[in-house]
C-alpha cells in the first residue's frame, strides 16, 4: 500500500464527512427553523414596541434607555408598524409612509 493511497482517501473521506453532518444538521433544524423565526420577529416586534412605547403614550420605565435605540431602529419601523395593523404612520415628526 502506497503513501499516496492514504492521503487521497483521507482527502475524499473529509468532505464526505461535512456533507453528512450538515445533512444530519439540516434534518435536526429544518421542522424548527420557521417556528424559531416566528418566535425571532414575536421578539423583535416586543422590543420595537418597548421603543417606541413612550412615544406611542404608554408609559415606559425603561424609556430613558431605549431612546437611544430609536434612531437605529427607525428604518425597520414601517415594516414593524404595517405588521402591527397600522396603516399610516403614528408619528408626525416621522416621515416612513
Amino acid at each position: 500500500m502506497d503513501n499516496t493511497d492514504i492521503t487521497k482517501s483521507t482527502k475524499n473521506l473529509k468532505p464526505w464527512w461535512q456533507r453528512f453532518t450538515a445533512g444530519l444538521n439540516e434534518f435536526y433544524h429544518a421542522p424548527y427553523r420557521q417556528t424559531m423565526a416566528r418566535a425571532a420577529r414575536d421578539e423583535e416586534d416586543f422590543f420595537m414596541l418597548l421603543m417606541f412605547a413612550e412615544s406611542l403614550g404608554i408609559d415606559n420605565p425603561a424609556s430613558f434607555y431605549t431612546l437611544e435605540l430609536q434612531p437605529l431602529f427607525l428604518e425597520n419601523f414601517h415594516e414593524w408598524h404595517t405588521r402591527m395593523g397600522m396603516d399610516r404612520c403614528p408619528f408626525d415628526h416621522v416621515g416612513c409612509c
